[in-house]
């Protein structure tokens, strides 16, 4: 069995689709998977046990003519594999596109009709509900093809190799670590900085056992800054600092991860790790940190959750400056007092 699996990007949405892969390989154990990822994002999949390989996806190829022969030669590597199984999580014209192009055997993907992807499908499978879990939505997927669902599987699997150096390069002294996550896609995503830097006030004054560790692109540093300035002594700011391994295996040494709306609260919430996360414009329903909503905080206002990426709202990102560090810290507290996970 050769199976391809599209879901190039975001970072949220790769580690949400990582349960279809693992209950692919447990269920054909002698399979061969590849997976369709942006280059960027590639080194998440890297050394994957359950992967025979990636496919990079190089976004700006297909916006660019002279690249167009590239990617013709990676259309005609994954036709020449002969792929049993074609399955299509992005959903989007490009990716049902290249999926049909693949040439396989049977290609299933999901009904989403923002672009019409589900034109290119053998098998298009529906959302369920405008709430259903993006997690839950993917696994529809495996009944189709007869795939037992279940969680007897590790999400993301360790690397004992980065684990080992982000600890020799920084977790010391035995030190209990608090992640925050300050950054976000969309500018509307993101709780103030100022409320992170009062949140780190209060954590020292309540909890000094903890030290802070702040995560984020290159595009962070400001925000990083800004917070870690409250208690350089306490706060490790390494936004901009770290590779996305490295970050991975730093949210596995936390005890808790604080953030909003983006990738490494979903690399934390399938690791198992206490969440508290901070939504704004999204629904948690379908997007949430999986299996920990109770650890998600977000206002009741009347255009919540609007699912735009610009705040229309007459009194600009309200739905998040509503949202008080005290409240934050007395949803952590709750969380680190034993709130167990709803998949698990």
């Amino acid at each position: 069995m050769k199976i391809l699996v599209l879901k190039p990007s975001s970072l949220g949405d790769v580690v949400q689709a990582l349960p279809v892969l693992r209950l692919l390989k447990l269920h054909w154990p002698d399979s061969s998977i590849y997976w369709w990822v942006e280059t960027t994002l590639a080194p998440l999949l890297e050394d994957d046990p359950d992967l025979s390989g990636t496919v990079l996806f190089e976004r700006r190829r297909w916006a660019r003519p002279s690249q167009w022969p590239q990617t013709w030669n990676s259309v005609r590597w994954l036709r020449s594999q002969s792929f049993d199984l074609v399955i299509d999580l992005q959903s989007l014209a490009r990716s049902g596109a290249f999926a049909w192009l693949a040439n396989g055997k049977l290609l299933i993907g999901l009904d989403d009709a923002r672009e019409g992807a589900s034109g290119f499908y053998d098998i298009a499978v529906p959302r369920g509900s405008f709430y259903t879990h993006a997690v839950d939505w993917y696994l529809k997927v495996l009944p189709v093809l007869d795939v037992p669902v279940h969680w007897n599987f590790t999400w993301m699997p360790e690397r004992p190799k980065v684990s080992e150096a982000v600890k020799s390069r920084w977790a010391r002294d035995g030190a209990r670590w608090i992640v925050l996550q300050p950054g976000a896609r969309w500018p509307n995503k993101r709780w103030p900085a100022a409320s992170y830097a009062e949140l780190v006030r209060l954590l020292a004054a309540d909890h000094p056992e903890f030290r802070i560790v702040i995560l984020g692109s290159q595009a962070d540093r400001e925000l990083g800054a800004v917070i870690a300035g409250v208690d350089p002594m306490r706060c490790l700011d390494s936004t901009g600092k770290i590779s996305l391994p490295e970050m991975v295996e730093w949210i596995r040494l936390s005890e808790l991860m604080i953030g909003n709306d983006t990738g490494p609260m979903h690399v934390a919430a399938a690791m198992g790790k206490p969440v508290v996360a901070i939504f704004g414009p999204t629904e948690p329903r379908r997007t949430g940190p999986y299996g920990q909503l109770s650890g998600v905080l977000q206002t009741n206002l009347p255009c919540v959750p609007c699912m735009k990426a610009r705040c229309l709202w007459p009194n600009p990102l309200e739905c998040l400056h509503a949202i008080t560090p005290a409240a934050v810290l007395k949803r952590a507290e709750q969380v680190l007092n034993g709130r167990q996970t709803e998949y698990a």
